[in-house]
């Protein structure tokens, strides 16, 4: 028995359970068999793990929503098949909606029962199988596939697993390339929440008057061209998470209505009259200094602090430069894959240059270093000479790979090194931003904020 899946079935109709623990037994599952669901409760909480239970939703005491309930307080690992008589399928499809994984009705077809019930083993057993391989990739990379093994990456793995079982809001803060998003996808994935849907929205790169369609849906005949009704990503994301990514460009009118949904957990599409309940994470994340907006005027505090519930930053790779080498052998290995070279390895020269240059764009820049080496590099080895010429040329090391004594005069600050890399880069792209963008691995805000700072700094002159 202990190497069969074991199934509860709750029910306090003795003819109802019993026929239904005698089929669930033909098709080689283990079966305890429960009149009340406070005595399930108590057999879980000091006997052997169940798979599933198999629950009626209507009993006297507490009844199979009630069990639904108390199994999600407990965070217990147990998948709930809830049987309701006909007239109470709204009741069960509420449950779903709660986080019951599927339903019968009443009279049970008991096979049916069996087919549903191997079903949702199966998929129990893909979670585990997922599970496993996750714990494998965590010890290679460092957390969900996340590469990392620097203390601050570490720090920051040991805070995502602390905050991903909980409910509260996530505000993730980092440089511009630093991997926003595949952190909170990472938060998600440990999350309770990692079934159901992880959907991403770029609140600075869609039109304001186009961002809330996407957030709230509309109705048909909301607006000139909303010829039918479409449901937003608040709505989509239901029992999943929601990351919205460059929050601070969401402008005034949003910033109060997301707020409200906060607060509230309903929204109206647009057009609408309804009031609908949504259940969501919010994950979100910029690459600006908040309290200074919110200082200068241009976020709301209130908006702030129901953000900030938890705060993840994420290290600029400067911070960590032990990490640069696996991120490239990674990055190498995947675009010589990608691009059906064959595998390449990478100089000690090249190790070097990597490991000293800045790095303004971050891990997207890096990301975007390693495809061009396998584009250009027609040997095994990537050398030097087959990186980009800012990377070469804002480093101290020589192109052949040895190192040389560093150039004398006044040590310079990562931020001096920065402003060098970019406004040398920006040269070279006769002043194209986009193009310097581009090589640098940032986003064009962030270029056109940086390039502000250095006019008002004194570095550049005006144009």
């Amino acid at each position: 028995m202990a190497d069969k899946p074991l199934i509860l079935v709750i029910d306090d109709e003795t003819g109802s359970r019993e026929s239904m623990a005698i089929a669930l037994e033909k098709a080689g599952l283990a079966v305890r068999t429960f009149d009340d669901a406070k005595k399930a409760l108590e057999f879980l909480d000091e006997n052997e793990h169940a798979r599933l239970a198999v629950c009626d939703l209507r009993m006297p005491g507490m009844d199979g929503l009630a069990f639904l309930h108390e199994v999600q307080e407990r965070k217990l690992d147990l998948a709930i098949m809830l049987v309701t008589a006909y007239g109470s399928i709204e009741s069960a499809v509420e449950a779903m909606r709660v986080g019951a994984d599927d339903y019968l009705t009443k009279p049970v077809d008991l096979y049916e029962l069996r087919k549903r019930v191997m079903n949702l083993i199966e998929k129990e057993q893909l979670k585990e199988e997922v599970s496993s391989l996750r714990e494998q990739l965590d010890k290679r990379y460092g957390f969900e596939s996340i590469i990392g093994h620097s203390a601050p990456m570490e720090r920051l793995f040991e805070q995502m697993r602390m905050v991903a079982p909980t409910r509260s809001s996530v505000l993730i803060i980092g440089e511009s390339g630093t991997g926003k998003e595949l952190v909170a996808n990472a938060v998600h994935r440990a999350s309770p929440r990692r079934n159901e849907r992880f959907l991403a929205i770029n609140c600075g790169a869609i039109p304001s008057d186009i961002l809330e369609s996407e957030l709230f849906g509309h109705e048909r005949g909301a607006f000139t061209g909303a010829v039918t009704r479409k449901i937003g990503k608040f709505e989509l994301s239901h029992r999943g998470s929601l990351f919205l990514d460059e929050i601070s460009e969401l402008y005034p009118e949003l910033q109060v209505k997301l707020l409200r949904v906060l607060e509230e957990r309903q929204i109206m599409r647009v057009g609408g009259g309804e009031l609908i309940p949504v259940d969501f994470r919010l994950i979100a994340a910029t690459n600006r200094d908040l309290e200074k907006e919110v200082a200068e005027g241009r976020f709301r505090e209130d908006l702030y602090y129901r953000l900030k519930v938890v705060t993840l930053r994420i290290p600029p790779l400067r911070e960590r430069p032990g990490d640069i080498q696996p991120l490239a052998e990674h990055f190498l290995a995947l675009f010589c894959q990608e691009h059906g070279k064959a595998p390449k390895r990478l100089s000690e020269g090249t190790l070097e240059l990597l490991s000293r240059y800045p790095w303004p764009g971050n891990v997207r820049q890096l990301r975007n270093v390693m495809e061009s080496a396998v584009v250009f590099s027609l040997a095994e080895e990537v050398t030097p000479a087959d990186l980009p010429i800012e990377v070469r040329e804002s480093s101290t090391i020589s192109t052949t790979g040895s190192a040389v004594q560093p150039v004398a005069g006044e040590p310079r600050t990562m931020a001096d090194i920065e402003r060098q890399a970019i406004l040398e880069t920006l040269a070279r792209t006769d002043g194209h931003r986009a193009k310097a963008a581009d090589i640098l691995g940032i986003g064009l805000r962030t270029l056109q904020r940086k390039l502000k700072e250095y006019k008002d700094e004194g570095y550049i002159q005006e144009d």
